[in-house]
C-alpha cells in the first residue's frame, strides 16, 4: 500500500507579493486555475494525508474540497519545524492502522507530466517495500544555484550536496553524476521511525508525544502545541538521508519545477511572441523575456527586458528576472520592519467566506465581505468598535442582542460596541455586503467569541 503525504509547509517568501505568511505559494494558481496544493492532490492515486500549518486549515481544507479530494487525514502543526518533523508525525499516524509506503511530497511543485511521475513514484515504491529510503532525483537541464543535488550511481544515492556556487553547478552539470534534489521521498513507516529515531532521537520523541498528547478538531487533528515546540527543526535530508545507508535515488523526468522564483515560473509558463508570460490587465511595449502580472489595475511596461512586474491589491514589486533569488531577504527585511504586506493580501479568506479591506483611516475602515451560502459567522462581541452593515446582494440574518431578523439588499443595520452579535447566510447565494468600522481601535484581536461552529477561540 502507497500512502500519498503531502507536506504543506513554508512560506515561498521569493514569489512575493503574491505569497504572503498567512497565504502562502501552495495556495495559489500560478500556472491554471488550480492551486499548486489542488494540483499536487490530483496527482495522487489515493486518499492523501496532509500535514500543514493551522493557521492555514480551512484554506486548506477548503481547496481540497473544491478539487475534490477528500483527504484521509488533515494533521495540524502549530508551528513549521521542518521536514523530518512532519513525515514522523504521518509515520506515526498512519502506522496506527497499517504500515504503508510513505510518498512524502512537497505541495508547492510543479508536475507537467503526470505520467511519467506516476511510472517514477512505482519505481520508488518497490525500492520502500524493501526497506530502502527513496529519494527522488531530477536530471537537471541548467547549473542552477537555488537546488541541492544528489550525486547518485544508477540507482545508489551516494551524497547529498547543499545549494552550490554557480561554477560548482556548472561542474556538477558536466559531469552527470548529479541530479536536482526534488524533496520527494519514499519510505515505509515503519522504516522512517526505527530511522529518525535511531539518527534524530530528540525530534522522535518530541513528535511522539506531541501526537499523543493532540486531539481530533473537527475534521482535524492537532498536535500538542506544547510538546511540538519542544521538537528540535530539521529536514528529511539532514536528519536521516545524509546518515543512512540504506538510502536509494529514482529518477523523475517528468518536467518537474519548484516554482521555488519568479524566474522559475517564467520558464514554465506559456510564452507570447516577444518571450512574455502575460497575466491580468497587462500592455507591453518594446519589452521581451519579461514576467508581467497584474491582479488589480492596468500595468503598462515600456522598454523592460528581462524583468519581473507583479501588482497586487497592495503591493508592486519589480526585478530584474536574474536577481529573483534576492527577493526572499528582501522580504525579510520589509517583516522585520513591521510590514503587514509579508503577513496577509488585502482580501484575506476566513472558513465562511472572506473580507476585503477597501479603505482606511484614523478611527475607521471599510470592509468588502462575502458570506458563503448556509455559511456563519462566530457569535462575538467588540469592545472597541461599532459596525455598520450594507447588504449589496443577497441575504443577511443577523443576530443583535436578543433580536435576530433579516436584511435584504439595499438594508442596513448598526451594532454598537459591546453587543453581542453574528452575521449568517440563510441563502443559496453568496451574501456581499459592506461593513464601516468606527471607533478608538479597530485591529483584528477585539473580538471575544462565545460561539463558533468553526471552533476558533476568542
Amino acid at each position: 500500500m502507497m500512502q500519498p503525504v503531502i507536506l504543506c509547509g513554508g512560506s515561498g517568501t521569493r514569489l512575493w507579493p503574491l505569497s504572503r505568511e498567512y497565504h502562502p505559494k501552495p495556495l495559489h494558481a500560478v500556472n491554471g486555475e488550480r492551486t499548486l496544493l489542488q494540483e499536487t492532490a490530483l496527482r495522487c492515486q489515493s486518499e492523501p494525508l496532509v500535514i500543514c500549518n493551522e493557521s492555514h486549515r480551512f484554506l486548506v481544507q477548503e481547496q481540497l474540497r473544491r478539487a475534490g479530494i477528500r483527504p484521509r487525514a488533515i494533521l495540524l502543526e502549530s508551528k513549521g519545524r521542518g521536514t523530518a518533523a512532519a513525515l514522523t508525525l504521518t509515520a506515526i499516524h498512519a502506522i496506527t492502522a497499517d504500515d504503508p509506503v510513505l510518498l512524502a511530497m512537497p505541495s508547492d511543485h510543479w508536475i507537467a507530466q503526470r505520467d511519467a511521475f506516476q511510472r517514477a513514484m512505482a519505481r520508488g515504491a518497490e525500492l520502500a517495500e524493501q526497506g530502502k529510503i527513496v529519494a527522488f532525483g531530477v536530471p537537471p537541464t541548467a547549473p542552477e544555484t537555488g537546488y541541492g543535488y544528489i550525486k547518485s550511481q544508477g540507482e545508489f544515492l551516494e551524497a547529498f550536496v547543499e545549494k552550490p556556487d554557480a561554477a560548482t553547478a556548472a561542474q556538477y552539470l558536466a559531469s552527470g553524476q548529479y541530479l536536482w534534489n526534488a524533496g520527494i521521498f519514499a519510505v515505509k513507516a515503519s522504516v522512517w521511525l526505527d530511522a529518525i529515531g535511531e539518527f534524530r532521537p530528540d525530534i522522535f520523541k518530541a513528535c511522539e508525544r506531541a501526537y499523543r498528547q493532540g486531539k481530533r478538531d473537527g475534521a482535524f487533528y492537532r498536535v500538542d502545541p506544547a510538546a511540538f515546540a519542544e521538537c528540535p527543526s530539521d529536514s528529511i535530508d539532514y536528519a536521516v538521508m545524509e546518515k543512512t545507508t540504506d538510502a536509494m535515488v529514482v529518477r523523475l523526468d517528468a518536467g518537474w519545477s519548484d516554482v521555488g522564483a519568479w524566474d522559475a515560473l517564467w520558464d514554465i509558463e506559456p510564452k507570447n511572441a516577444d518571450g512574455n508570460v502575460i497575466h491580468g490587465d497587462v500592455h507591453a511595449a518594446d519589452t521581451r523575456n519579461a514576467l508581467l502580472i497584474a491582479q488589480h489595475r492596468l500595468l503598462a511596461c515600456v522598454g523592460l527586458d528581462d524583468v519581473v512586474v507583479v501588482e497586487t491589491a497592495d503591493a508592486v514589486m519589480v526585478a530584474r528576472k536574474d536577481k529573483a533569488q534576492a527577493i526572499g531577504p528582501l522580504v525579510a527585511k520589509l517583516k522585520a520592519l513591521g510590514r503587514a504586506e509579508c503577513l496577509a493580501h488585502r482580501k484575506v479568506h476566513r472558513p465562511w467566506g472572506s473580507y476585503d479591506g477597501i479603505e482606511s483611516g484614523e478611527r475607521f475602515q471599510v470592509k468588502r465581505i462575502v458570506v458563503d451560502p448556509g455559511a456563519s459567522l462566530s457569535l462575538q462581541m467588540h469592545y472597541h468598535r461599532a459596525e455598520h452593515w450594507i447588504v449589496v446582494r443577497g441575504t443577511a440574518r443577523v443576530t443583535r442582542g436578543d433580536e435576530t431578523y433579516l436584511l435584504t439588499e439595499n438594508e442596513s443595520t448598526y451594532i454598537p460596541p459591546g453587543t453581542r452579535h453574528r452575521l449568517e447566510n440563510p441563502g443559496k447565494l453568496p451574501l456581499e455586503l459592506i461593513e464601516v468600522q468606527s471607533g478608538a481601535y479597530l485591529g483584528e484581536d477585539d473580538i471575544v467569541r462565545f460561539d463558533d461552529v468553526y471552533g476558533r477561540t476568542a
